[in-house]
């Protein structure tokens, strides 16, 4: 299993990335260079000053990137603004204003002049669609070619950007109605939406046991890549012998990741363990013995451990400050094949992610773009006895 991810019934307030809100500023912290928006949920969203867009004639004063937030924006002003990251824990939501509306092979980005192109495509690619980004940007607004648009044809690339024009103009319309802070916009539900950003060629199938949203699949599928759509298949509870996680194993792995402990196929094993400023993982060889000598041994535990933690990473979506702790190794050039090999295997994953270089202690200093709340957190409720803590006290002392 490479990802798990879960949707929950409380979607309406907790799984909102991609969201677009008409919100009102609460209130603008100087000192914090934020603001507190009301989006019309429980919890007021956090709008950091980077994420603030303004027309410079509508403000006075310094030079565009000087200016303080309380100069761009003020409290009681509505503001059009998308939801980058879901509230996690204490922390709300955050917001940006410039707002972005990705669809199968183009990112529209409304009344901008942005225009890029993935850098994942090969050069040549690139050119390619570099010939033909002018034809399809449409007025007023910002272009980004995604990874999915290799090879895609001039007039599919056009269709697409077309109808998130027309979303667009649709959601302005909404806008225009009221300034009351609400949902404008709710992105794809969960399942089409990782369609979106994963189904190519390179898949053999997607299996779904739930007839409505095989439906709802199916349909989306057909209208964006028509050519794929045999690949979506209904699994049958009723005429299988066993539910769909059982039939793969799915249960099992979940139940894995969940554990503290990984065991590495060479007999080590990675300890993960969470806290509320960073994830620690500890890399012991275990029954690992090698074969050579105590150095060949490290080296070649840790390469495999590279490889088990960016699995790990993302399988369990963990998120925010991570360090690693390797075993010691004596060779340098063992140090930075194991820290190459660690951002190869990130690599595969599309979060994005920042590896420093192995220090002398033998420790990984990394981030990984916190998006969601985690597959633990997600699945688990904080014990009430200990709170979380994992003992519980003797009082009687």
């Amino acid at each position: 299993m490479v990802e798990y991810t879960v949707a929950k019934s409380a979607d309406e307030t907790n799984q909102i990335d991609g969201n677009i809100y008409v919100g009102r500023i609460q209130n603008v912290l100087p000192g914090m260079e934020l603001a507190f928006v009301d989006i019309g949920i429980p919890k007021n969203a956090v709008l950091y000053r980077g994420d603030v867009t303004f027309d410079d004639d509508d403000v006075e004063g310094a030079a565009s990137n000087n200016k303080r937030i309380e100069e761009m924006i003020r409290a009681g002003q509505t503001i059009v603004c998308q939801v980058t990251k879901n509230a996690i824990g204490a922390k709300g939501a955050r917001l940006t204003q410039e707002v972005s509306l990705p669809g199968r092979f183009a990112v529209l980005v409304p009344n901008s002049s942005t225009v890029g192109i993935s850098k994942r495509l090969a050069d040549g690619e690139r050119r390619r669609l570099r010939k033909i980004i002018d034809d399809v940007k449409p007025e007023g607004h910002g272009v980004i070619i995604r990874t999915a648009a290799e090879g895609v044809s001039a007039d599919d690339l056009a269709r697409d950007v077309t109808s998130l024009a027309e979303k667009w103009a649709a959601i302005e319309a909404e806008v225009a109605k009221s300034n009351q802070p609400r949902l404008i916009y709710r992105d794809l539900d969960l399942a089409v939406r990782v369609l979106r950003e994963e189904l190519n060629d390179d898949y053999r199938g997607v299996l779904i046991d739930d007839r409505d949203l095989f439906e709802k699949v199916r349909e989306y599928v057909l209208a964006v890549n028509p050519e794929l759509a045999d690949r979506i298949e209904y699994y049958d509870r009723a005429s299988e012998d066993l539910p769909l996680f059982e039939r793969y194993f799915v249960h099992e792995q979940l139940h894995r990741a969940l554990d503290r402990k990984v065991f590495l196929p060479s007999g080590g094993s990675l300890i993960i363990e969470r806290t509320e400023a960073l994830t620690v993982v500890d890399v012991n060889t275990g029954k690992n013995v090698g074969k050579t000598n105590l150095e060949e041994t490290v080296f070649r535990n840790n390469l495999e451990a590279a490889e088990e933690v960016a699995r790990q990473l993302r399988l369990r979506d963990i998120g925010g400050i991570i360090v690693i702790d390797f075993i010691d190794m004596e060779s340098k050039g063992n140090r930075d094949a194991v820290a190459s090999a660690l951002r190869q295997a990130l690599s595969r994953d599309k979060t994005r992610t920042q590896v420093f270089d192995i220090s002398e202690l033998g420790l990984v200093e990394m981030t990984r773009k916190r998006v969601n709340e985690g597959l633990l957190e997600s699945v688990s409720t904080v014990c009430t006895v200990c709170d979380g803590r994992g003992f519980v006290l003797s009082t009687g002392l």
